[in-house]
């Protein structure tokens, strides 16, 4: 078998954010699985099938770290090995998954192909099950550990390394081709050619201006000489008779030159003269007894406004002092609200601490009354009983016609209804005793899978929010008639570190009837599943291997052991804003792979 190359890479980032590693605990195995990546999962499997062709096509990516499509298109320094190939791509496997079968394939070939109705493995023709694919480590560690030449290799770099140290090996590669630093310029190079590239070449490169001396980029130089630069000679806009001047002064010169149009000082007074800076003193001169006469005129008129606004202030200041006392009034009437709001409040508080008590006082009242009715029921059917009884012994007494004897007889009869009636609750005990092992071996499934399903979602997580029934059990499931006894344990309000925002599931190990006969630790892959009831069927699950060396997979010394299972298995927006829940009712499935269990 030749493995061949794929062609589309993902950033190392996003390799990182989707690889999961699993964390043994010494008491309890926790498998987290969050509902984010679950939904880029369900993405992923429905997205259409790529073949190998369309992969040649494609050009040769950005540099990154793992391929988007089939598996990684690197030179090896050795051939790899047929089992480093995936059955699918033929390239070297990226992600290896592991199927039932035993053939390995990369992530996203394997999703490929469960995208395909009735998938099947291209290999051997056997179907494919998703539930029954894992994640290959071994295969993967060993596949990072692999010897591969710098991806560089056409510009000349001859290095060697691992797989795993390719990126490393990449961000100081002196013929690895990188953008340009500055970030304007589209030149791509190598980069040990970075340094002549800004010293010479590059159009965006730093450079000074010979005027003011300010850096910039080179494509900005002229533009700056021509509009900004303080520094840079410029001709007067007036043609005066100075050849050049700096920008920086030009404002001061226009002040002073003699060819600048200006207006007269005297203009706001109403002078209109307009002319030439050099005229302006001839003019100043020849008017002076005019703009004087201006001066006396407009002072007059503001002398008026002066002595009109006065007067209207003096006016305003008598009011002041009423308002004044007003604006007083105002705030103590204000104090006087914010006090009496602040005892409304504290009243409120109190009334809605007294109705809560009450409604609680409410509800046990209702129980008890409830309980009550039942007990009158009971009560009156005895009664009802016991006056037929009573009627039947009259009429036998009068039937004899001797009351000494109806008397024994009535005796006799009383003590045989009250053991009877002692008899009859016995019953009725073992009678409720058998129904509920019968309900259990009803329901009972020996084939390693467990359908469970909880009616009353709402009501039963209202429980769990107020702590009265934090979490429920499933009836048990046995992996045979003679194997493991199994149930499952579910927190619909979340519990640990996902409690109030996920569903938490885990799976128990319980005490059997064959225990002696069966092998310990248990070792059998578990896989949990929330069943979607739309029509896309969407299913979320997960799966983990037991730890032999956590207490939750030894024999069982107690009725049941530690549960162990996923606390984030999936988030509340996620499972009520599905179609997980339909008729206030969801089904969670747990399977037990039984393919290598020995016969007891």
């Amino acid at each position: 078998m030749q493995c061949v190359t794929s062609l589309q890479y993902v950033t190392e980032a996003q390799f990182h954010k989707n690889s999961v590693e699993l964390d043994d605990d010494a008491d309890e195995l926790i498998h987290v699985m969050s509902a984010g990546r679950a939904v880029e999962l369900q993405v992923a499997l429905q997205r259409a099938p790529l073949s190998v062709s369309s992969l040649a096509q494609r050009p040769w990516p950005e540099p990154g770290f793992l391929p988007v499509l089939g598996g990684f298109r690197d030179r090896f320094v050795e051939t790899p090995e047929a089992k480093y190939c995936c059955e699918d791509c033929r390239l070297v496997l990226c992600q290896p998954r592991q199927t039932e079968c035993g053939h390995r394939f990369c992530e996203t070939c394997i999703n490929s192909l469960l995208s395909k109705p009735n998938p099947v493995c291209p290999a051997d023709k056997e179907p494919l099950f998703e539930d029954k694919i894992f994640r290959d480590v071994c295969c993967h560690r060993e596949i990072m550990a692999l010897k591969v030449y710098c991806r560089s290799q056409k510009n000349g770099c001859q290095e060697q390394m691992s797989l795993q140290q390719v990126m490393d090996h990449l961000n100081v590669c002196p013929y690895y081709e990188v953008p340009c630093p500055l970030g304007k310029c589209q030149e791509r190079m190598m980069r040990k050619d970075i340094p002549d590239h800004l010293s010479w070449k590059c159009k965006y490169r730093e450079t000074s201006c010979e005027f003011c001396k300010h850096k910039m980029a080179l494509t900005e130089l002229q533009k700056h000489k021509e509009t900004v630069c303080p520094a840079f000679p410029v001709s007067c806009p007036n043609h005066c008779s100075f050849p050049s001047i700096l920008r920086s002064e030009l404002p001061s010169h226009q002040h002073d030159c003699p060819m600048a149009q200006v207006c007269c000082p005297f203009s706001r007074l109403g002078c209109t003269f307009k002319g030439l800076n050099q005229d302006m003193r001839e003019h100043e001169s020849s008017l002076a007894s005019e703009h004087l006469r201006m001066m006396v005129a407009r002072n007059t008129t503001l002398e008026a406004k002066v002595e009109d606004v006065k007067g209207e202030l003096q006016e305003r200041y008598k009011v002041l002092p009423g308002l004044n006392t007003r604006i007083t009034e105002l705030e103590a009437q204000y104090e006087d609200m914010r006090e009496k709001y602040r005892q409304l409040e504290q009243k409120l508080t109190a009334m809605q601490k007294l109705m809560s008590s009450q409604t609680e006082k409410l509800l046990e009242v209702e129980i008890e009354m409830r309980t009550l009715r039942a007990v009158r029921d009971e009560v009156e059917t005895l009664r009802t009983s016991f006056e037929a009884i009573r009627n039947r012994v009259n009429s036998l007494e009068l039937a004899r016609g001797t009351a000494g004897s109806g008397t024994h007889t009535l005796g006799s009869l009383e003590t045989q209804v009250s053991r009877h009636d002692d008899m009859l609750s016995v019953h009725e005990v073992r009678l409720a005793d058998m129904d509920l092992r019968f309900q259990v071996l009803e329901t009972a499934s020996y084939n390693g899978t467990l359908i469970w399903k909880i009616r009353d979602y709402k009501r039963r997580k209202q429980e769990a929010v107020a702590s009265k029934t934090l979490s429920l059990y499933s009836q048990p499931f046995y992996t045979g008639y003679f194997g493991y006894k199994m149930c499952a344990r579910v927190y619909l309000n979340g519990d640990g570190m996902g409690k109030g925002t996920h569903l938490s599931l885990f799976f128990v190990v319980m005490r059997g009837e064959y225990d002696a006969l069966l092998p310990w630790p248990f070792k059998q892959k578990v896989t949990l599943m929330l069943m979607d009831q739309g029509p896309a069927r969407k299913h979320l699950g997960d799966a983990f291997k037991p730890d032999p060396n956590s207490s939750s997979f030894r024999r069982p010394t107690a009725e049941m052991n530690i549960a162990s299972g996923c606390p984030l298995f999936v988030s509340q927006p996620v499972l009520e804003g599905g179609t997980y829940i339909k008729d206030d009712t969801i089904f969670i499935k747990v399977t037990v792979d039984t393919s290598d269990l020995p016969d007891p």
